[in-house]
């Protein structure tokens, strides 16, 4: 390493998104034959899609996304481009700050959210990203813990959403919504 200090205040590459027809498929690679360990999943029914996190030894991340409507852009983006890399997550410091530095350099970024103090983000361009979404976020919660509460089997089965950007389990009848720890 030559000292260079990050521009953006880099804190880690979280993980890397990978864009797949069927999750219970690809769990066949990234758990049974890799190793992975299930950190956290669930239903994003705004984007209309499902996520589930893997560790891999010795520690990345790999996240798995597949689309649950034929209207979501993961569907489209399936469609156009088959199933593969979708995207890189990097956490910086202050994501707005950030932002500033990306677009003094001429990178563009688009689909800021800072509407929320857990999960604030953006998104490089591949076309200003060398052919890579980059997705840059800010956060004030651990997302290298397994949650405890929700297993792979309840994401798979969809009885897991993703609530104030936060996995929870879905509500029943008899109970309210139940959101579980974190593991820490």
């Amino acid at each position: 390493m030559d000292g260079t200090k990050s521009a953006i205040g880099l804190r880690n590459i979280d993980h890397v998104a990978i864009a797949v027809w069927s999750i219970e498929e690809a769990v066949k690679l990234f758990r049974d034959l890799f190793g992975g360990e299930f950190i956290l999943g669930g239903d994003d029914e705004r984007l209309g899609i499902r996520t589930v996190q893997f560790r891999l030894p010795p520690g990345v991340k790999i996240e798995l996304m597949q689309p649950i409507r034929s209207d979501s852009y993961l569907q489209r983006y399936l469609e156009k481009h088959g199933q593969g890399f979708h995207h890189m997550t990097i956490f910086v410091e202050d994501v707005e700050k950030a932002i500033v530095e990306l677009e003094a350099r001429g990178f563009e970024v688009v689909d800021t959210n800072l509407s929320s103090p857990q999960w604030r983000e953006t998104f490089v361009r591949p076309t200003s990203g060398f052919g890579t979404l980059l997705q840059i976020a800010d956060t004030n919660r651990r997302w290298d813990v397994p949650l405890t509460g929700i297993t792979l089997e309840d994401v798979l089965a969809g009885r897991v959403i993703w609530r104030d950007d936060w996995p929870c389990l879905r509500r029943t009848s008899d109970d309210g919504e139940k959101a579980p720890s974190d593991g820490g």
